[in-house]
């Protein structure tokens, strides 16, 4: 094999990890989010832009409120997902730039200081940290449930404002009984890698 990582680590990263469709009860500690949080910040984004933000969905309050802005087949197991996590893109990051890119504090107006280029650097940089988010899950020992059949609009009312574009929500524990669909193909590198 080319890969440092081992390959156990490579199987619970990557090929055992799958989308969990069910979970069981054991809850999920703040403790654990922060671990995960703290492992993937690290993950890259331009100008370190960093524009993820969590919020995550605890009281059945919240949960109920949450589970009617989601596509049919997605609101039962989020209903009793240990946790729900949404994740969206902070359209004003830039705010942040002085702190996270102190050797150049001038990008903050330089590049970003037109709403609509915030809104599509963060969408992108956003999206790479959702699924840094999601390896982290995994890293944690626990299954993550991506998903996008949802309102976004009806999310972003509901959990956010206008600052923040809902990218979608996440449902996280321990794999319950029939967790996973059978695994679906992946192309091959034939089919996705060109040299030029």
């Amino acid at each position: 094999m080319s890969l440092v990582l081992d390959a156990a680590a490579q199987d619970l990263l990557f090929r055992e990890a799958r989308t969990a469709n069910s979970f069981s009860d054991e809850p999920v500690t703040d403790e654990q989010v922060q671990a995960i949080y703290e492992l993937v910040k690290f993950g890259p984004t331009a100008y370190n832009q960093s524009p993820l933000r969590i919020t995550l969905v605890r009281s059945p309050e919240a949960r109920e409120r949450l589970v009617k802005h989601l596509a049919e087949g997605n609101q039962a197991k989020t209903a009793a997902a240990p946790l729900v996590a949404i994740l969206s893109a902070d359209n004003e990051f830039h705010e942040e730039l002085p702190q996270l890119l102190p050797h150049f504090p001038q990008a903050k107006d330089a590049f970003f200081s037109e709403r609509p280029v915030r809104e599509q650097a963060a969408l992108l940089n956003a999206a790479l940290q959702a699924a840094y988010f999601i390896i982290g899950v995994r890293a944690a020992g626990l299954a993550a449930g991506p998903m996008t059949g949802l309102d976004f609009v009806g999310v972003q009312k509901e959990f956010l404002d206008d600052d923040h574009t809902p990218l979608m929500v996440v449902n996280i524990g321990k794999p319950g009984e029939d967790a996973w669909f059978p695994r679906s193909p992946r192309l091959s590198f034939d089919e996705v890698v060109t040299t030029v």
